[in-house]
């Protein structure tokens, strides 16, 4: 989800396992976890390549773990009390302070806490178990890196935070899908701008 290897690209094992500093055996295992999940091809006598992935692709991701974070949101607004409004509001001021100070690693770090303080106020472990198996197609770090991320992500917390304390489920529900859903948009340009989709796979993409 990177983009950092494009679909048709062959992946060799000895060549990760070397770039891993790991065996042959636990690569492989990997990319047969990866085959499950559509994300890699095996190509008889020819080995692994990553497969297609259109913008409509990333888009589905996106929708899916938006809509299950939303829901996630309208529950935690209806059970946060004083105590975890308050925990997520320091959480919120370190994301802050992060982004001013341009620190990529503690944003991502935050962020990942203030999502995880309204998940698990949902009291949903199920619902929740099923955002983070979405959630992990995007590795967490590629967020801190995407240009107007860090200032969004402020922003859309901002309004969530607001609708929580106020008690308001539609209104934090709605702030959260808007969130993802920008994130989702925020990441095709950015894979737009790595030359991701060649321009007459584009059009059929969309």
């Amino acid at each position: 989800m990177e983009g950092r290897v494009r679909p048709g690209e062959f992946l060799r094992l000895e060549r990760l396992a070397l770039d891993f500093g790991i065996s042959v055996t636990p690569v492989r295992e990997a990319l047969q976890s990866l085959r499950s999940e559509g994300f890699v091809q095996l190509e008889p006598r020819r080995g692994f390549v990553v497969a297609p992935l259109s913008k409509q692709d990333v888009k589905d991701l996106f929708w899916v773990q938006a809509t299950i974070a939303a829901e996630l949101t309208t529950r935690a607004a209806g059970l946060m009390g004083p105590e975890p409004l308050r925990e997520l509001t320091t959480i919120h001021r370190a994301l802050d302070q992060a982004v001013s100070a341009g620190q990529v690693d503690h944003v991502e770090e935050h962020n990942h806490a203030f999502h995880r303080a309204i998940n698990l106020a949902a009291d949903s472990p199920k619902l929740a178990w099923s955002l983070g198996s979405v959630a992990r197609y995007v590795p967490r770090g590629l967020y801190g890196r995407l240009p107007d991320w860090p200032a969004v992500a402020v922003r859309d917390h901002e309004r969530i935070m607001v609708a929580l304390r106020l008690g308001d489920p539609e209104a934090a529900s709605e702030a959260m899908r808007l969130h993802i859903t920008q994130a989702g948009e925020l990441l095709i340009a950015h894979l737009e701008r790595q030359g991701m989709w060649p321009a007459a796979l584009d059009e059929v993409s969309d």
